[in-house]
C-alpha cells in the first residue's frame, strides 16, 4: 500500500514538473551553458597545447564537458529548487501535503522525480556538448587534437549525469529546509562554488582539505576532471568523490526532512 501511495505521489510530482514552462527554460539553459562552456574550455585547451608545441597530445571531446558541468549545473539547480520553493511561494504546498500528508513520502517523491530527470538532462546536454566540441575542434585550425573514444565518452557522460542528479537532489533538500527561492539559491551557490573557492584562496592546507571535499571538487574528482582550479587532478579517487557527494546529498535531504516534520506548511 505504501509503495502504491509513493507511486501516486511520484506521478503527481512528475505532472507538476512538466506542466510549467520554467522546466523547459531551465533544461534549455543547461544545454546552452554546457555547449558554450565546453566549447570555450576545449578551445582554450587546444590552443594552449598548440602554443606550447604539444600538438601530438590528443584529448577526449568529453573532457571539457566535465569541466563545463561546473557552470551548467546552476541551471539544473534552479529547476530543482523551483520544484519545492515555488509551491511555498504560491501556497500550493498545502494542496500537496493534503494529497500526500506523510512529509517524508512527499520529499521522497520529489527526489525520485528530480534525480532521474536531472541525470537524463546531464547526459543529454553533455552528449550534445561533446558532439559540438568534437565537430568544432577536430578542424585543422585547432590541430585536430580532439578525439572521440566511445567507451571513455560514455563513462564521462554517465558520471556527468550522476553528478547532476545528486547536486539537484541536494538542492531539493536545501529548498525543503529553507523554503525561500532566494535563500535556497544563495546557500546552494555558496556550498557549490562560493565557499570552496574562498577556502581555496586562503593557502591553508586545512582549508584546502575542506574545500576539496565539498560538492564541487568532490564531483570533479568523481567525474575525473583534470582541468579545474586546483591545477590538476583532485588528489583522491573517483570513488571517494562519489562518497562525499552522497554524504552531502544525504545531509541536505535529512535537514529538509527534519524541517518539514517540525514546521507547518
Amino acid at each position: 500500500m505504501r509503495v502504491r501511495e509513493l507511486g501516486q505521489a511520484v506521478g503527481a510530482e512528475w505532472t507538476k514538473l512538466w506542466s510549467v514552462r520554467s522546466t523547459w527554460w531551465c533544461l534549455a539553459g543547461a544545454a546552452a551553458l554546457m555547449m558554450v562552456s565546453a566549447l570555450t574550455l576545449g578551445g582554450a585547451t587546444a590552443t594552449d597545447l598548440l602554443r606550447e608545441g604539444r600538438g601530438g597530445i590528443r584529448f577526449p571531446a568529453s573532457q571539457p564537458v566535465i569541466s563545463a558541468t561546473s557552470f551548467a549545473q546552476f541551471a539544473l539547480v534552479t529547476l530543482a529548487m523551483l520544484a519545492v520553493t515555488s509551491e511555498y511561494a504560491s501556497g500550493g504546498i498545502r494542496a500537496t501535503l493534503q494529497a500526500t500528508p506523510v512529509r517524508g513520502r512527499m520529499l521522497a517523491a520529489k527526489a525520485l522525480v528530480v534525480g532521474p530527470v536531472m541525470a537524463v538532462a546531464g547526459v543529454a546536454s553533455g552528449g550534445v556538448a561533446t558532439a559540438v566540441v568534437f565537430l568544432a575542434l577536430s578542424a585543422e585550425v585547432f590541430g585536430g587534437l580532439v578525439v572521440l573514444p566511445p567507451a571513455q565518452v560514455a563513462l564521462d557522460l554517465l558520471r556527468v549525469g550522476v553528478f547532476c542528479a545528486l547536486v539537484s537532489v541536494m538542492t531539493l533538500g536545501v529548498g525543503a529546509a529553507i523554503r525561500s527561492a532566494a535563500g535556497t539559491l544563495t546557500v546552494v551557490f555558496m556550498v557549490l562554488m562560493g565557499l570552496p573557492l574562498m577556502l581555496l584562496t586562503t593557502g591553508s592546507q586545512a582549508a584546502l582539505a575542506v574545500s576539496l571535499r565539498m560538492p564541487l571538487f568532490a564531483g570533479l574528482a568523481f567525474m575525473g576532471s583534470t582541468d579545474n582550479l586546483t591545477g590538476g587532478p583532485i588528489p583522491y579517487s573517483a570513488g571517494e568523490g562519489l562518497a562525499w557527494l552522497l554524504a552531502w546529498t544525504a545531509a541536505a535531504l535529512a535537514a529538509g526532512h527534519a524541517v518539514l516534520r517540525g514546521r507547518d506548511a
